[in-house]
């Protein structure tokens, strides 16, 4: 065979038309839906080229009217550069698309994003041959370039960030993001790819994080959009697990309330799926004698989310949850609890369901951390309607037991570094007083009875709450245990 110099593919250098050398197809053959073959391997992937064809997706021009200049700059050719593999090696075969910046800022950012930001985002997954950011976000960055800027961002933030001399090049990267990504909505075969919702969902956390929320928002409506014309979230999920997870995760923290269904307890529906445990018998076994909860008094969907749950981490204790699924679980939880709660302005349901509702929601945060981004603001929110609630059930005569116990231990640990804090300090030694409570193993019991599940780290979190609460001591929370509870910063990034 004749040896060629030529970069384009078969198809476009048949039809005599500019290829953008994408990997592992060109744009033009993915709207021809034809195959695409290089005769050689090209250098890098340049943007996607706009068509006027395509959908529009729901996006806006409004939306994506930034970075024009940039987006011209992005039009041409790459040049041959390195790139850090997934597992952080020095790859010198590796390209990534073409950026504005220097190589070796661009370099220094890859580094990070795989060695911090990864595990930042999923803590619940520090090996690195199987953090889903490494194993499945990454690769598609290298072949997109709006996500690949997207997460270059993320990491510079960070960066800038902890050098406090201001978002010059986050800034920069942004609008060549925003460029990028308004490109790609613009058609309808490229819209509904994994980096474009990817891409979408974190310039939504972003803008958040810095309080641009009317752009965070209008960001989650056209990932929204875009999981409709994918199917609806479970449909995503069904070939993109991590795409699925983060997009109903973020969105429901930028908005503070869900924007998906969650699917039935046996799994029927478009939204949200139940995780297997939840869906077996929901017959709580053992339930200790201490209980003096009375399950007529909650509303129904609180009852069986919380009759579910005390079987699921009941079963944990023989076969612990990885921490996907138990992630899985706290998205369709908190989920379900949201969208069944009334309007607070209207509701006519008992204060033990409410405070039910809020406290395991919180709970659940609680136990799993930070995925993702910082739930430091819905966090808060829910620490609020807690405290309505407690107000109101505290105001009935009633003699405290292990649900006060429960829920003032919930509330004490989930107001850390919130305003609240102190009010469910104070109710905690009231009930601890009211019922002879010396010691953590003695509200323990109590606890246990109502809904716990059992892991070293949330025995010591709680303990120490308890221990700080009931002997006068001040709570001194590490940086990283403030961050996890909503310290306020300037960019809501997680752990930064």
């Amino acid at each position: 065979m004749r040896q060629t110099l030529r970069r384009s593919c078969a198809g476009c250098a048949k039809s005599k038309h500019s290829c953008d050398l994408r990997l592992p197809r060109c744009s033009r053959c993915v709207r021809r839906r034809v195959p695409c073959l290089y005769a050689n391997e090209p250098w890098t992937a340049t943007a996607p080229a706009a068509t006027g064809s395509g959908s529009r997706s729901g996006f806006g021009d409004h939306q994506y009217n930034n970075g024009a200049a940039s987006e011209r700059h992005l039009e041409g050719p790459g040049t041959l550069t390195t790139a850090y593999n997934r597992f952080g090696s020095l790859d010198p075969f590796d390209s990534y698309p073409p950026t504005r910046l220097p190589r070796e800022h661009v370099q220094r950012l890859i580094h990070g994003f795989l060695h911090k930001i990864a595990f930042q985002y999923y803590p619940l997954d520090l090996d690195a041959s199987s953090n889903p950011f490494l194993v499945s976000w990454w690769p598609t960055a290298l072949g997109d370039p709006a996500l690949f800027h997207v997460s270059l961002q993320t990491a510079c933030l960070d960066e800038e960030l902890r050098a406090q001399k201001g978002f010059r090049t986050s800034e920069l990267l942004m609008a060549d993001s925003v460029a990028l990504l308004r490109r790609k909505v613009q058609d309808s075969s490229l819209a509904v790819q994994d980096g474009t919702m990817n891409s979408v969902i974190t310039l939504a956390a972003i803008e958040f994080g810095k309080g641009n929320i009317r752009v965070s928002q209008m960001h989650v409506a056209g990932a929204r959009r875009l999981v409709d014309m994918r199917g609806g979230i479970n449909s995503v999920r069904q070939t993109s697990p991590l795409t699925a997870r983060m997009v109903s995760w973020v969105s429901m923290l930028v908005m503070g309330q869900p924007q998906f269904e969650t699917q039935d307890d046996v799994g029927i529906g478009h939204g949200i799926p139940p995780i297997p445990e939840w869906q077996l018998d929901p017959a709580t076994p053992d339930v200790d004698d201490q209980c003096d909860l009375n399950m007529e008094d909650i509303d129904y969907p609180v009852r069986n989310v919380l009759t579910r749950l005390r079987s699921v981490f009941h079963r944990a204790k023989r076969q612990p949850l990885p921490p996907t699924r138990f992630h899985d679980l706290t998205c369709f939880v908190v989920h379900r609890l949201l969208l069944t709660a009334p309007d607070s302005s209207t509701s006519s349901l008992s204060p033990t369901t409410e405070c039910l509702r809020y406290a395991i929601i919180l709970y659940m945060f609680t136990i799993q951390g930070p995925t993702y981004y910082s739930h430091a603001v819905i966090l808060n929110t829910m620490v609020a309607r807690l405290s309505t609630h407690l107000d109101r059930l505290e105001s009935e005569s009633h003699d405290p037991g292990s649900l006060n116990v429960w829920l003032c231990t919930i509330g004490m640990v989930a107001a850390t570094v919130t305003t609240h804090h102190q009010r469910f300090v104070d109710r905690t030694r009231a009930v601890a007083g009211a019922m002879e409570l010396r010691h953590w193993d003695d509200a323990l019991a109590w606890i246990r009875s109502v809904l716990w599940l059992e892991t070293p780290q949330g025995d010591r979190m709680f303990r120490n709450h308890w221990e700080a609460a009931l002997h006068g001591g001040e709570l001194q929370p590490d940086r990283r245990q403030a961050i996890e509870h909503g310290l306020p910063s300037s960019i809501a990034l997680p752990f930064s």
